[in-house]
């Protein structure tokens, strides 16, 4: 199995409403966030690759217009902002795209990281 991986950026404010009033996410704050989306294929194309990189460009621009310096919970809704749904999120956009994603997974600091892996 050939395993492709590629990294974003992004910066984006949210809010789990979810959480009771002292836990500090509970608040309104924002992260620098990392994506990570992998992709996976028994075979390479006719050019050596799992999948060309600057295919990835439509993820890259997604991310770019629908995410980037947003409030996530205007864009994905109150309870669609953990890093796990967000995970999922994108798992599901990309895989839209290319039938080789295997895994996206999202990062809100550098010690934590969510991960969706159907």
């Amino acid at each position: 199995m050939y395993t492709i991986k590629k990294e974003f950026h992004f910066s984006a404010s949210h809010q789990l409403k979810q959480m009771p009033d002292w836990h500090p996410c509970a608040r309104l704050h924002g992260h620098n966030y990392v994506v990570v989306i992998e992709l996976q294929s028994e075979r390479l194309d006719q050019y050596g690759f799992v999948r060309d990189y600057l295919e990835l460009k439509a993820f890259k621009d997604y991310i770019d217009d629908q995410l980037d310096h947003r409030h996530l919970n205007e864009v994905l809704g109150d309870e669609c902002t953990t890093a796990e749904r967000l995970a999922r999120h994108l798992y599901e956009w990309a895989r839209e795209h290319w039938p080789e994603v295997s895994a996206v997974a999202v990062s809100e600091t550098p010690k934590t990281w969510a991960e969706f892996r159907p």
